[in-house]
């Protein structure tokens, strides 16, 4: 088959379909590349990268069309785009089906197979082909950068010969994949930041990234992530209020704020009122990455930045990920290559579009003149609530005790078992076995269950201890090793000086390993 990448036709969108390393990938997969002349330009990707690439490059978007089987977009495609295709070809792009009732006609009317980007399952075997995720992983970071260039001062909390700077403290509202984004990367700028999402359960997330997660007190039942894809169900009304009145306890003391909350296909809930807004420091920063769905802050002007009469910055750019065209393009040229590796399983350029399977039926909008949105479940859920783990029954003072009565005793039992059954084979041993080879013997058996109860018994987290427990062990052998150098005998010289050698090299190695755990913890 022959994929086509065209040249997008938004202003201002620097994205690209295909760029040149995914079209390596296609062309494994048995395909052939064409792409728009000047269709990377933007991405930083020239014309002569792609025939590098063995990629063919055309005129323009109609020779484009007209020459391929599969064609491949970012953007919702133009209705002139779709009526140039032909019957039986395929389109691959973001495509947003129920904002795009008319574009979906269309294409039943062409008789295209239309394949939405944005429509693909949220299931585990789909995670390489999700573009939803990969632009927003791109739009979290982005959003940071954005709030740091309009900031006017350090994130990160430093103290100099000029006097003490605080670390700016961030609110990320949202923790879905832009907002784990935005918190990695405003940690890694050393701010202080704080994370709030509707769902409880995403609380150790938050944490285990250096954040702070803003608890609600509110109880409300959970509702499973398969019913919305994944995303967070809207809150109560009586949810959404007792959240405002947090918001609105913190927009004092926060610095930056950056909202993520939006579903597909919905309109963004404002979260972060006017009167947030104006109780907030002059200087700080509002980046809204729902603005396209009209912002969840009430304030927000899509596609613009705006700065309040109190001197609050708001960014309402609803270009986030093409403003870093590059990476974005090869992560969405990176989705597509996967999809099609979907498409082509017996990787010999022949489609094969398969509607029993449930990414490629998921995905597919429209197909052989018929509208196939939406699609029915997948039969695998997706991102399914975790079930709540059991509560262990608290035990009474004398069920504990008589419990640990009953470990001591069954560990004693084992203990006595395993020093009987030493005893025996030390007395089968000692009866053909010299008197002079029985006195090292045990000491040797002494010396090595003594090491292993000791090490055996440090927890596996105290990689310390346990690398200084070891060279403990290791400066014996160096003793008992020194001791026998002095010996007559040049084998037992050499094995000592082989002992010393190894003993030393294990302690030396573990200060070494110690010296580099131990500066993981510290602060540059």
């Amino acid at each position: 088959m022959k994929i086509g990448a065209l040249k997008e036709v938004i202003e201002g969108e620097a994205r690209v379909a295909v760029t040149p390393s995914s079209a390596g990938h296609l062309q494994k997969l048995g395909h052939d590349v064409f792409v728009e002349s000047g269709a990377g330009s933007r991405a930083g990707f020239s014309d002569e990268d792609y025939r590098k690439a063995n990629v063919t490059v055309l005129g323009n978007a109609s020779e484009v069309i007209g020459a391929v089987d599969v064609v491949a977009k970012v953007r919702v495609p133009e209705d002139g785009e779709i009526k140039q295709m032909r019957e039986g070809q395929t389109l691959i792009s973001f495509f947003y089906p129920a904002q795009n009732g008319e574009l979906l006609e269309v294409a039943k009317e062409q008789g295209i197979t239309a394949i939405a980007m944005d429509m693909v399952p949220r299931i585990s075997r789909a995670q390489k082909m999700d573009a939803l995720s990969s632009m927003a992983n791109i739009a979290g970071y982005r959003s940071v950068i954005e709030a740091a260039n309009n900031f006017g001062r350090f994130f990160t909390g430093q103290v100099t010969a000029a006097g003490k700077v605080p670390p700016a403290k961030i609110l990320v509202v949202g923790a879905g994949v832009a907002g784990l984004a935005a918190i990695g990367t405003s940690t890694s700028l050393g701010a202080q930041v704080y994370a709030f999402d509707v769902r409880p359960e995403v609380a150790e997330q938050i944490e285990s990234m250096g954040a702070e997660f803003v608890f609600l007190d509110f109880e409300e039942k959970a509702t499973d992530g398969a019913a919305t894809g994944g995303y967070a169900a809207p809150s109560s009304p009586e949810f959404r209020e007792a959240q405002l009145k947090k918001f609105r306890e913190l927009a004092p003391q926060m610095d930056v704020v950056i909202t993520t909350a939006l579903i597909p296909g919905r309109d963004a809930p404002v979260l972060w009122t006017k009167d947030m807004v104006e109780a907030m420091k002059p200087g700080s920063v509002i980046v809204d990455l729902a603005a396209e769905k009209g912002g969840n802050c009430e304030l927000t002007v899509a596609d613009e930045r705006v700065v309040t009469e109190n001197g609050v910055v708001i960014i309402g750019y609803t270009d986030f990920a093409s403003r870093m065209g590059a990476q974005a393009s090869e992560l969405y040229g990176n989705n597509i290559r996967h999809f099609m590796a979907d498409l082509t399983p017996k990787k010999d350029g022949v489609i094969d579009h398969n509607m029993d399977d449930d990414v490629i039926r998921g995905a597919t909008v429209a197909h052989d003149h018929d509208v196939t949105w939406p699609p029915p479940k997948p039969k695998v859920a997706a991102i399914a609530a975790q079930k709540p783990k059991e509560k262990k029954k608290e035990l009474t003072p004398e069920e504990r005790k008589a419990q640990e009565v009953a470990a001591f005793k069954a560990e004693t039992k084992s203990q006595v078992t395993m020093l009987a059954l030493g005893a025996v084979v030390l007395l089968l041993v000692g009866l053909v076995a010299p008197a002079s080879f029985m006195s090292h013997f045990i000491v040797f058996v002494l010396a090595c269950f003594v090491g292993f109860r000791v090490i055996w018994n440090v927890a596996h987290s105290l990689h310390t201890p346990l690398m200084a427990i070891t060279n403990a062990i290791s400066s014996i052998i160096i003793l008992g090793a020194l001791m026998q150098i002095g010996s007559g005998s040049w084998l037992v010289v050499i094995l000592g000086a082989l002992a010393v050698l190894m003993a030393g090299v294990n302690i030396f190695g573990g200060f070494m390993v110690t010296r580099r755990m131990l500066a993981m913890f510290q602060k540059s």
